[in-house]
């Protein structure tokens, strides 16, 4: 008799599966040579709910950090170290960079995603390329830490949008319109959707690392985003999608400020109602804008009030100061903690000691083992 259930249950099973849309082997067909190994335990994907977010099936407050610079990483162990390190602080999210965009093919070993050239795009699914990526995936899958993936920078750290217009023509305000690069663009998105829609580490896509569009109209990146975010969906439905902008564009609690005006083309408001946007992103660097680090507080603020009428969370998901770390940014993050509307937050940036050295410094980096990271972070993680 068991054996005889046994049997039937995996006849339904193969049965489910031959009926069941096989876009993994769609998947595969394309990127065969690149030989990633999904995971997909860990429990449930992450999502909202209400004003909070969700990992494993639970509703909490989360905290996290930025680590750009572990995609680059070529030694292995350097990579298990870094999340080794974070699996032990009890952070749940980490946000890098999903790009790494050249107009000349590196000829020293430098890791780099996607050649842009003379009007073509080669995506690079290499030991020196993609298959890095590949390895930060699998290692936050082991230690179930879960990942924000970006897939263009505004600035030209790494190539960005400059890449795309050196290689194809126009310029940054172009660029969010230019059906040439926008495709391009979405060719690189489904590659690396594509490759890792499946795996338990992806806790949400990013469109782009503070999107800009200077003295544009707010339609202009708001068609781009609701766009490209129902793009990404049309690909992988299960997970989030997000901006990654710095909140610009808000009259909720505006003082008047350069960050709160639309000057940069942004809208905070429009955008995170648009239905294939999952939850809000802004980022606090007064040091950056020109205003006092006391303006933190209300921007803070204001932004859970925002996302709080659109019913979706907030992420602040970078903040830092150069000095007095410990007083300003624990402040801050105590405040987004108490604030309803803000479901998580991820400092700016988490500094470690690899095998050649201290990972970069941009003085905005809270290094572990330091007083400032233990303020800053140990002290207060027990709270998220």
């Amino acid at each position: 008799m068991i054996v005889s259930i046994l049997t039937l249950i995996t006849c339904l099973v193969a049965q489910a599966a031959a009926s069941y849309p096989n876009t993994g082997q769609i998947a595969k067909s394309r990127i065969a040579h690149a030989h990633f190994r999904r995971n997909t335990t860990g429990g449930d994907v992450p999502s909202t709910q209400g004003l909070s977010f969700t990992i494993d099936g639970q509703v909490d407050y989360f905290g996290g950090t930025n680590s750009y610079w572990i995609s680059y990483l070529t030694e292995n162990a350097d990579v298990d170290l870094v999340l080794d390190h974070l699996h032990e602080s009890g952070l749940r999210i980490l946000r890098i960079w999903g790009f790494s965009d050249v107009n000349n093919k590196p000829t020293d070993g430098k890791v780099y995603f996607q050649l842009l050239h003379n009007g073509n795009a080669t995506i690079n699914t290499g030991p020196d390329g993609l298959q890095r990526l590949d390895y930060v995936v699998t290692a936050a899958e082991k230690r179930n830490i879960k990942l924000i993936i970006n897939f263009v920078n505004n600035w030209s750290d790494y190539g960005g949008i400059e890449a795309y217009t050196t290689a194809f023509g126009g310029t940054s305000k172009s660029w969010f319109t230019s059906p040439t690069i926008q495709n391009i663009y979405r060719q690189y998105i489904k590659a690396v959707v594509s490759r890792y829609s499946q795996s338990s580490a992806i806790f949400a896509w990013e469109l782009a690392n503070e999107p800009r569009c200077n003295g544009c109209n707010t339609s202009v990146i708001h068609d781009w985003a609701a766009s490209t975010s129902a793009y990404i969906k049309s690909l992988d439905p299960k997970h989030m999608v997000a901006i990654g902008d710095e909140g610009f564009g808000l009259d909720v609690g505006s003082d008047g400020s350069y960050p709160f005006t639309y000057a940069e083309g942004l809208d905070f408001a429009t955008n995170l109602a648009i239905d294939t946007i999952d939850f809000g992103t802004f980022h606090l660097y007064p040091s950056t804008w020109g205003v006092p680090n006391s303006f933190g507080n209300n921007w803070i603020t204001a932004h859970a009030k925002a996302c709080a009428a659109a019913q979706k969370p907030c992420l602040m998901e970078e903040y830092g100061v150069k000095t007095d770390k410990c007083t300003i940014e624990g402040q801050w993050r105590q405040n987004a903690l108490d604030t309803k509307g803000i479901g998580a937050d991820l400092f700016w940036q988490y500094g470690d000691k690899l095998s050649t050295g201290n990972s970069p410094n941009d003085d905005f980096t809270l290094y572990r083992g330091t007083d400032d990271y233990k303020c800053v972070l140990t002290d207060r993680v027990a709270d998220t």
